[in-house]
């Protein structure tokens, strides 16, 4: 008995909208420069689903996906000195790519808003407090 592949086969895809945020969360942090994703209390329990082994790949991602196209909102936190105009663009088109390419949908607009900037001394600043100050 052989099998034909038939490409007229009846039947729906539904993506949910959790699966399209998460591809374009990972689109997003694949870009050079993307230090976080998601405002300020996004990143907080982020940072505990992180530790706990959960991390949420669509924090600061928010779609409107209709039957054929899609809409993303993006937040960033950008490391400095990275050049803000760029990186919202190199993000936009990372998550438009990842949009088109692996969900299949047209993508209409991709805003990325850019929240905050990441200083390298920040990490030294939360380490230190960390440290006790008395023995």
């Amino acid at each position: 008995m052989s099998m034909t592949n038939t490409t007229n086969t009846a039947g729906r895809t539904v993506i949910e909208d959790a699966v399209v945020e998460k591809v374009a969360g990972i689109a997003a942090r694949q870009v050079p420069g993307v230090f976080a994703l998601g405002g300020g209390t996004a990143r907080a329990i982020g940072a505990v689903r992180d530790a706990i082994g959960q991390r949420d790949h669509g924090q600061g991602i928010k779609v409107e996906v209709g039957e054929r196209q899609v809409a993303a909102d993006v937040v960033i936190v950008a490391e400095y000195p990275v050049p803000l105009q760029r990186l919202a663009d190199d993000v936009r088109s990372s998550v438009s790519r990842a949009l088109e390419q692996i969900v299949g949908m047209a993508v209409v607009e991709v805003n990325v808003t850019v929240q905050d900037v990441h200083m390298p001394e920040d990490d030294a600043d939360d380490a230190a407090e960390t440290e006790s100050r008395v023995s």
